[in-house]
């Protein structure tokens, strides 16, 4: 990987206040960073506190600013409330939101209880919904960009990978993210997915560290390796600068070629 590369600075966001979720680890925390390095004032949160706490001492060490209000639950509506308030008080406007933070339980259907079925789809979708109508009225004020994370589970699936929750979870994000492009537009409020392949984080590494599931997984991976999570932090630092300002209602694979095959 290009540790160069992922720390490199510019002003491509510089002027605009980013909204993150699930800053603490993977994605979140990767879309943050990266778009502290590029100009933007980053508002996070996240439920782990001390994850968290870390995120912004990484962000310190590199003389990032990076705001957070921790812990956060965003399946509280008066939590997401509290969150996007904490950010207005802090940069009175909001100009993006990634809405990275995700939690899922993975289980065939005979072992998935009603219950880890709700508490996925809460996780992976109410969060989402809330967050994106919470900000609402202000992204109205400016336009902006609704950065929202699917899957290549929302287009087909991996042997060996109890992901029926997940899947329909990210199934969801596809379909409500373009409904959110559509009623948005004559706003100036872009709303885009990506949906990444199996990316390095904290929550599959373990899975990914059984050899046989790691050789039958990577055959699904065009590009021979997993994702890392500054490979789709890219990604969402293009959609959230003026460069995509023509883009919406679209998804992006970031998959190392999964969904090809």
């Amino acid at each position: 990987m290009n540790e160069v590369l992922h720390k490199s600075r510019s002003q491509r966001l510089a002027g605009k206040v980013a909204l993150v979720s699930g800053i603490g680890s993977g994605i979140g925390q990767a879309c943050a960073l990266m778009f502290a390095r590029h100009g933007a004032w980053v508002v996070g949160c996240d439920l782990d506190a001390s994850a968290t706490q870390a995120t912004l001492e990484a962000a310190r060490s590199e003389g990032l600013e990076l705001a957070s209000l921790h812990p956060c639950d965003l399946t509280r509506p008066a939590e997401v409330q509290r969150w996007v308030a904490y950010a207005l008080g802090l940069h009175q406007r909001l100009d993006v939101l990634v809405n990275a933070a995700a939690a899922a339980v993975f289980k065939p259907i005979e072992a998935l209880s009603f219950a880890e079925w709700k508490r996925t789809l809460e996780a992976e979708l109410d969060t989402v919904f809330l967050v994106c109508q919470a900000a609402w009225p202000y992204l109205k004020q400016n336009g902006g960009s609704i950065i929202n994370f699917a899957s290549a589970n929302a287009y087909g699936v991996l042997e060996r990978s109890p992901a029926l929750a997940h899947c329909a979870g990210k199934g969801g994000v596809l379909a409500m993210t373009r409904q959110l492009a559509l009623e948005g537009a004559p706003y100036g409020i872009r709303a885009n997915t990506i949906s990444p392949g199996l990316v390095v984080t904290g929550a599959t590494a373990p899975v990914i560290a059984d050899p046989e599931i790691r050789a039958l997984w990577l055959k699904k991976h065009m590009l021979g390796r997993f994702g890392q999570p500054e490979d789709v932090a890219w990604m969402a630092v293009f959609l959230a600068s003026d460069e995509s300002n023509w883009i919406t209602a679209s998804d992006f694979a970031v998959d190392g070629g999964t969904r090809a095959l």
